[in-house]
């Protein structure tokens, strides 16, 4: 059944007090009825507006009625079909000014939780899958990648899906760039960033 709230389902975090003493992530992300209640917002829009403001044209109508189904894994492999990092991108992409800012519910009350509901999904798929990606038959070409920062590590999970041999070339001792140096704990923790890694490793991304 579909929810016409004009607000969002508010994020659950940390209380000050408690946040206060460590440094951990602030965020705790959507239970499981947060998330469902969050996709019967979205209204499946025929000319999906949503998809204007995404860098890499991920299917969030379609992802977003998985999960309204209660299918996350689904609503998962959708995402991971355009997007290398879903649970980095579910935290630190700017959602407001990107594909929520094309959300039709936007223009009276709150736009979808799309970033939230990434977020959730990514996280589903971590904490309960449990095989690796498939790595993709070789094509027979390599390419090497310089930097192993959010666009380089994009660049060799799209042509790692191709079928492309890649090498990342990092100079520092951690993958992830701006990702693992830049951003804060509290807010992109060091373990989503290397469960992202990891994923592309097992796709056959090698990482120098």
């Amino acid at each position: 059944m579909a929810n016409m709230s004009l607000q969002k389902n508010p994020m659950p975090s940390q209380d000050p007090n408690v946040r206060n003493k460590n440094f951990e992530e602030v965020a705790l992300g959507y239970t499981e009825a947060q998330a469902l209640d969050e996709a019967a917002r979205c209204l499946n829009c025929k000319n999906r507006a949503c998809m204007q403001g995404c860098p890499v044209m991920v299917h969030i109508p379609e992802f977003i009625a998985e999960v309204a189904k209660g299918d996350f894994e689904a609503a998962y492999q959708i995402i991971s079909n355009t997007s290398a990092l879903p649970a980095v991108c579910g935290r630190v992409c700017p959602q407001e000014t990107q594909c929520e800012m094309y959300c039709v519910r936007g223009k009276k009350g709150d736009p979808v939780g799309i970033g939230r509901l990434e977020r959730f999904v990514a996280d589903w798929h971590n904490a309960h899958c449990t095989e690796a990606p498939e790595k993709p038959a070789s094509n027979g070409h390599r390419v090497a990648v310089v930097g192993s920062g959010p666009a380089g590590l994009t660049c060799a999970g799209d042509l790692a899906r191709k079928g492309y041999e890649v090498t990342v070339f990092e100079a520092l001792h951690l993958a992830g760039g701006v990702l693992v140096y830049g951003i804060p704990e509290f807010r992109l923790p060091k373990a989503i960033v290397q469960k992202e890694v990891d994923g592309l490793k097992a796709m056959g991304v090698t990482i120098a």
